[in-house]
């Protein structure tokens, strides 16, 4: 048996091995309710792990788009807020750095 909380739509909001506060249900542990909401879970948990990963490629896109926009003149790279500058040169920074040690160790940076 595992303890609930349901929404008042009786939806399951949280599922817990140990009673907890705020639980307002139990459910067999081979319910097929619970089977899809571990499935369910499991499912946005992957897509928000895709999406993560997306981010970060993502970044460097974004990354590469300002400089040729600044490269070309389209803007100049004092119009980004100085918040954006701060993160564009701390990211430039770093990945000099990295291109820096992976040829000391004789290897292709990303």
């Amino acid at each position: 048996m595992v303890y609930v909380q349901r929404d008042d739509k009786g939806r399951l909001l949280r599922v817990e091995h140990q009673p907890f506060e705020g639980m307002n249900d139990t459910l067999a542990v081979e319910s097929e309710e619970l089977s899809d909401w571990l499935k369910a879970r499991e499912e946005v948990k992957a897509r928000l792990d895709s999406l993560r990963s997306s981010d970060l490629e993502l970044v460097r896109v974004l990354e590469d788009v300002v400089s040729v926009l600044v490269e070309r003149g389209v803007i100049r790279y004092t119009d980004l807020p100085e918040a954006a500058r701060v993160k564009l040169d701390q990211r430039a920074v770093a990945r000099a750095e990295i291109e820096g040690l992976s040829s000391l160790l004789g290897e292709d940076p990303e």
